[in-house]
């Protein structure tokens, strides 16, 4: 994530530009009260650049800002409706470049929208000397997501924040809910859950190096996540 900052366009720094009202309900979503200072890294540092915006305007840039830090999350039209410490919300609208077959978002798409949600509350909490990796993911399709939008909620309690700080190599399970905005179902919200694991750069380093093969062999997380997935042709 280094070099972050400087792929924030420089038009966008005094942007005024608001989003559009369709795609956009961070009027009506509140990041939970912490009593926690937020961790120094490339993220904190563009959210405090960006904080006294106006809503809109602050959630246009940081879409714009890490579809450029992570491309292919980019071209989907991921929309980063509200990124804070203890809460992340990005949205997806049911256009036709995400849906499958039957006009339903794509399951890799709902997927791809919870492992943003859940990989971004991960890196806005974890020091700079410390990198994040997927470890694998479990959701259950039991019903298609047809109409309108829909959101990836994503949340961590102070508590988990601080295990996060004070473990310099973990991993931790982060649920994430997907809110159907327009759907007319009162059946539960579907529920993913992300397996993060993070390691210390110096120690990636190492083993992309070959210099510490025998504790790359013992470590839990790897590039390759394992899914479990549940009747996914059902979006």
């Amino acid at each position: 994530m280094s070099g972050l900052l400087k792929k924030l366009p420089i038009k966008l720094k005094s942007s005024s530009q608001t989003a559009d009202p369709t795609s956009l309900s961070t009027s009506t979503i509140e990041a939970p009260s912490s009593t926690l200072r937020p961790v120094s890294n490339q993220f904190t540092k563009l959210l405090s650049i960006t904080k006294y915006l106006p809503a809109g305007a602050r959630a246009t840039i940081l879409s714009k800002a890490f579809g450029k830090v992570v491309p292919y999350v980019g071209t989907t039209g991921v929309y980063y409706e509200m990124v804070e410490p203890n809460k992340v919300v990005v949205s997806l609208n049911n256009n036709k470049s995400v849906q499958n077959h039957i006009g339903s978002i794509h399951a890799v798409a709902v997927t791809l929208l919870a492992e943003t949600a859940t990989g971004f509350i991960l890196g806005l909490n974890l020091p700079s000397d410390r990198v994040l990796l997927i470890k694998s993911y479990s959701v259950n399709f039991y019903r298609p997501l047809k109409k309108g939008q829909v959101a990836a909620i994503a949340t961590l309690s102070d508590e988990q924040r601080l295990d996060i700080l004070n473990t310099p190599k973990g991993e931790m399970v982060i649920p994430c809910v997907i809110d159907d905005r327009e759907s007319d179902s009162e059946r539960d919200p579907i529920v993913v859950e992300m397996t993060w694991a993070w390691v210390l750069k110096s120690e990636l380093e190492a083993r992309r190096e070959g210099r510490d093969s025998k504790s790359a062999a013992a470590t839990p997380a790897n590039d390759q996540p394992t899914t479990e997935t549940s009747n996914p042709d059902r979006q």
